[in-house]
């Protein structure tokens, strides 16, 4: 086998170990939000941030910091293929009754929520970039 083979080789690897720890945690949040699911003071994106945590914090300890990099963050994945769903389910899930019967207060978070978030944004660049 050439050194050509053994690096597509190790390429191949750490793509099949990174897509398998991937899949590994995906399961793991899911059964721990479902099983956590009557508890009130855990949902499902606090056992999903806590599992994210230690799972990175056992690869960095197992890698030394050597391979850590098989956990990469990819945007274009993130934005196309999985923030759509995530989205749809959080919409499709919402009770439209609550969600009429709050919709004055939603719209008030979101209008002020923008305007605070514009101000903040334009403090700052007014004061790093100087005219």
């Amino acid at each position: 086998m050439g050194f050509m083979a053994m690096i597509g080789d190790e390429d191949h690897d750490s793509r099949v170990l990174s897509i398998s720890v991937f899949v590994a945690v995906l399961c793991l949040c899911i059964v721990a939000g479902h099983l956590l699911e009557e508890h009130r003071w855990f949902n499902e994106s606090i056992i999903a941030i806590l599992i994210g945590w230690i799972t990175g914090a056992v690869v960095l300890l197992l890698s030394k910091g050597k391979k850590s990099h098989i956990l990469r963050f990819n945007e274009e994945v993130f934005f196309i293929y999985i923030l759509p769903p995530i989205i749809f389910n959080a919409g499709f899930q919402v009770k439209k009754k609550e969600f009429f019967r709050n919709f004055f207060t939603i719209m008030l978070f979101g209008v002020i929520g923008v305007f605070i978030s514009f101000a903040i944004i334009s403090a700052a660049l007014k004061l790093t970039f100087p005219l």
